[in-house]
């Protein structure tokens, strides 16, 4: 099989525990791009994240963020864009509102973020995270509801972070009880995320190689975590990295080297080594 599309997911694959991308993960996207074959990334982060990201491996294509909520080249012009109604957003928001949690709430090129008390350290920890006001501005506001009511608009992603389990399960069941046509994805760290019913990482890549004429049996993804197992199940060859969830490493083909190990460099390597040059 020839393979005309990659999809890599960020956290826990392209960057390693530190934070950090390999040289071997660099060498590794521009051998597999010289064999003509469209390289691009999902990611739960926010577009600005993932364009940063992308910089430093030299995509300049389509990339996937928001947990599939977004796909485009450039924040203004929209491959895809799924959004939460504006009234769900703020109904979910003042519902959020009522439990200890950091709130953000994700337009493309910017977040609206409740203030918490930086005196706990490891809600100023989630504060300066995902949203690195360097390149991605968060606005931090008194009440996210309010804001969201002298301001409207629809986001791609509702974002929630918890320090306590038990308060997040409390949070997870009114969400799912009260609030119809949404998806919410528990993550790591107490995170929740929740956007429109019909987003995924798969949707957007299917939606995203039917663009590009590439069909999903001429499509590779690695993925990491529980968010990447449709996306890993879906195409001609699903990668999970050896540090990822068990979810996912079970819907996977194949599982590669850890990100620490460089897995993947090691799985671009062996899977395109044999590969000749495709046109798109």
């Amino acid at each position: 099989m020839t393979y005309r599309l990659l999809a890599l997911t960020i956290d826990n694959a392209v960057l390693r525990s530190n934070g950090k991308i390999s040289r071997q993960t660099k060498d590794a996207i521009d051998y597999v791009k010289s064999k003509g074959v469209y390289v691009t990334i999902a990611t739960e982060r926010p577009f600005p994240a993932a364009k940063k990201v992308a910089k430093s491996l030299k995509l300049d294509g389509y990339l996937i963020s928001n947990n599939g909520a977004f796909v485009a080249e450039a924040s203004d012009q929209p491959l895809f864009a799924r959004r939460i109604q504006q009234e769900k957003a703020i109904h979910l928001v003042e519902l959020l509102e009522q439990f200890n949690c950091h709130i953000r709430v994700f337009h493309e090129s910017y977040a609206v973020g409740n203030r918490m008390n930086q005196k706990n350290h490891l809600i100023a920890k989630m504060t300066v995270g995902i949203g690195d006001p360097l390149f991605y501005p968060v606005h931090f506001v008194d009440t996210v509801s309010d804001q969201l009511l002298k301001d409207p608009f629809a986001p791609l992603k509702v974002q929630a972070e918890f320090t306590d389990d038990l308060e997040k399960e409390r949070a997870l069941r009114e969400l799912k009880a009260a609030i119809p046509s949404i998806t919410i994805s528990s993550g790591e760290e107490g995170r929740i995320d929740i956007v429109n019913y019909s987003v995924s990482k798969g949707r957007a890549l299917l939606r995203l190689a039917q663009h590009l004429g590439i069909g999903p049996e001429e499509t590779v993804a690695i993925g990491a975590s529980k968010a990447d197992v449709e996306m890993v199940s879906q195409v001609g060859l699903g990668v999970a990295m050896g540090n990822g969830t068990k979810e996912v490493k079970e819907a996977a083909h194949w599982v590669t080297r850890t990100h620490d190990q460089n897995g993947v460099s090691y799985m671009v390597r062996e899977v395109f080594r044999k590969q000749l040059r495709v046109q798109l």
